[in-house]
């Protein structure tokens, strides 16, 4: 049970389902029809009552739902909570008696369905959790009433309590849990895993404008908004254009940021730093896999202390440096595997400083870095492991008396 699915970018999407099925398991999706992020259904769908695929296997049950991914609070709960009503009714009238419930969060509206339908039709729930609410409501800004904000907490914790196993991806989710009161022996941390296929796809070429020349490419890709800080790489790059550094920074993807971020550089006519659009998930893998360092940067936070960005795992599966300018359990996964160098978020000087010592290593030790970020995926982070994983907890659940 999803609110999000294939076409739509989700972490666990048809990728999982169809490798849960190659493990044995009959598996069906429900789900909306897809308009996430921009909020219009996608072209070759039309919301209807019902409507329902097989692909690889796996069988998809789509109901309907409002679409919208805007910044109108009351939309974007009239999304939310329209998808709610049709999984509900689906769950309790028309869907077939399953073993196990999977719910993935957010929104922790599809939480609130699985455990109405798992007290009525007595299904256990694994709840995968993968924003910590009310946190990351809070930190975005996406919410800012504290009433509003305790409600959703007393309601996730309504939902922790009545699932059966949680499931969260790093460390710090679980440790968080604990505190607030969530047993510690129901609740497994499952790494996130990358798009392996599209990623590791051989054949696809660069886009025509992608630079090409001795410069030392510092590639960040994905969204631009307030919790990525990127005005810190800004920073770090005005200082390097004073060394007249090598180093160039490129930012592929959108975001609320952008335009803001663009008109700065473009103000202080900076020379290495490039925008790029973003890149269809079939074609990044051939971007990422021409830069030299790729870079996390989020803002100094403790909700991001314990927050592992997908991009994480992405770069790592490409075997390429890391510089992880972030704190907490991101930074600690490229300490583990030796792929990359850790610095201080939101410190322009430290940055420098890295990049400085990225560039200034010989070509060998920057290969044998991405080589060991990559080695370290492979064993920890994959998607046979983790997917694995997944398969152990689900059956456990369901042979429990």
């Amino acid at each position: 049970m999803t609110q999000w699915f294939d076409p739509e970018p989700t972490f666990k999407g048809l990728v999982f389902a169809r490798e849960l099925v190659r493990l044995g398991f009959e598996v069906e999706v429900l789900t909306g029809f897809p308009n996430y992020p921009g909020g219009k259904v996608y072209a070759g769908y039309k919301i209807k009552w019902l409507q329902k695929e097989t692909i690889d296997g796996v069988s998809i049950t789509r109901v309907p739902l409002y679409p919208n991914h805007g910044q109108s609070a009351i939309k974007r709960v009239m999304n939310y909570l329209s998808f709610a009503v049709s999984a509900l009714f689906h769950g309790f009238i028309i869907s077939k008696r399953v073993n196990v419930i999977y719910a993935y969060h957010p929104p922790l509206t599809v939480g609130i369905v699985a455990c109405i339908i798992s007290f009525f039709r007595r299904i256990p729930v694994v709840y995968d959790v993968q924003d910590m609410w009310p946190d990351t409501l809070r930190a975005t800004g996406m919410v800012n009433s504290s009433r509003l904000l305790k409600l959703v907490e007393k309601v996730c914790q309504w939902v922790y309590r009545r699932v059966d196993q949680i499931v969260v991806l790093s460390p710090g989710f679980k440790k968080l849990l604990v505190e607030r009161g969530v047993p510690e022996n129901k609740i497994e941390i499952i790494y996130n895993w990358a798009d392996e296929v599209s990623l590791l796809k051989p054949n696809k070429e660069l886009p025509l404008n992608f630079p090409q020349d001795n410069k030392f490419n510092i590639i960040f890709a994905g969204n631009m908004g307030k919790a990525q800080a990127i005005s810190t790489l800004i920073d770090s790059a005005i200082i390097l254009g004073e060394k007249k550094s090598l180093a160039r920074f490129i930012m592929i993807g959108g975001g609320v940021e952008v335009n803001q971020l663009k008109r700065r550089v473009d103000g202080l006519q900076l020379k290495n730093v490039i925008f790029m659009p973003s890149v269809p998930m079939n074609e990044v893998g051939a971007v990422l896999r021409c830069a030299d360092v790729l870079i996390v940067h989020l803002r100094k936070d403790p909700l991001f202390e314990i927050t592992i960005p997908s991009k994480t795992q992405a770069y790592m599966a490409v075997g390429k440096p890391l510089l992880m300018a972030v704190e907490g359990d991101a930074a600690n996964l490229v300490i583990k595997s030796g792929g990359g160098l850790v610095v201080e978020p939101e410190n322009s000087l430290l940055l420098v400083d890295a990049i400085e010592s990225l560039i200034s290593m010989p070509i060998e030790n920057l290969n044998d870095m991405g080589q060991r970020a990559k080695n370290f995926y492979d064993v920890e982070l994959s998607l046979k492991v983790g997917v694995e994983h997944f398969a152990s907890l689900f059956r456990k659940i369901v042979s429990k008396p």
